[in-house]
């Protein structure tokens, strides 16, 4: 394999904030995220746990974007829970702007 066929990884530490969101993804029940800055490119892989995901899409977004569906693939049953759940993890500093710039990451297991 050339060097311009490798994949690049990108680092689970970084896209994955922690622990629980990790072991989440590796249960299938997280796979997307949105984060504030992009951590990777199409193609690109991690590690979590022996476990290899790829990201299939890396999108710019705003936080007023989002749906159910992508609160339920972050693992919340709803936006309005996924809210709930911003605020909760960035210790009740965190408040919703719709237009908020995001980068939606989403990901699969590789087989």
């Amino acid at each position: 394999m050339s060097e311009n066929d490798q994949t690049d990884s990108a680092d689970p530490g970084d896209l994955l904030p922690n622990d629980h969101v990790k072991q989440a993804a590796v249960n299938g029940e997280v796979t997307q995220l949105h984060r504030g800055n992009q951590y990777g490119e199409v193609g690109d892989t991690f590690e979590v746990d022996g476990v290899t995901f790829e990201l299939t899409e890396v999108t710019e977004r705003t936080l007023g974007d989002m749906t159910d569906a992508d609160a339920k693939r972050e693992g919340s049953p709803s936006l309005d829970a996924y809210k709930e759940r911003m605020v909760r993890a960035h210790g009740g500093s965190f408040e919703w702007n719709d237009d908020a710039d995001v980068v939606r990451h989403r990901f699969e297991r590789v087989v």
